[in-house]
């Protein structure tokens, strides 16, 4: 039996949504895409991404994965800053794993923990604007060690 699927969000576009109930902890997907330089990364959005709309995911070692190229479902996870799941890496590979109990129906969410270089200016961060919609929501979808509101 199917435990996710993707469909029109409240939030933003496409999300991931529970067709089954998911316990806290439970594995639920691993983000794919091929992994690359952040410089190349950039370079593809710049000439093909959508204007705010990436699919790219940091490692810690300095490298992304673009989930726009032989990416999955774990793409269409939108941001909220109380987030149901956590994206956890290991090995190179991300996983996503749910952090509360969630039931059918409800949206799955990670926390972007955005992080942006130089002056936070308005235009920056009316990009970067939140709307999970969340009654303890940051407004942001930057990391909370980078937004100074």
């Amino acid at each position: 039996m199917k435990r996710i699927a993707v469909r029109r969000s409240g939030v933003h576009g496409r999300g991931v949504f529970a067709l089954r109930p998911i316990s806290a902890g439970e594995l639920i997907l691993v983000y794919a895409g091929t992994v690359m330089s952040w410089k190349r990364a950039i370079n593809r959005h710049r000439r093909f991404g959508k204007e705010g709309h990436t699919f790219l995911f940091g490692l810690t070692d300095g490298r992304v994965i673009d989930g726009s190229l032989g990416g999955n479902s774990a793409r269409w996870l939108n941001h909220a800053c109380v987030a149901n799941c956590e994206a956890v890496e290991s090995d190179g590979r991300v996983h996503i794993h749910a952090v509360s109990d969630i039931k059918p129906g409800q949206e799955l969410f990670i926390s972007y923990g955005l992080l942006v270089e130089g002056r936070l200016s308005a235009a920056v961060r009316a990009q970067y604007e939140c709307r999970c919609g969340h009654r303890r929501c940051r407004g942001t979808m930057l990391a909370a060690t980078t937004y100074r509101g």
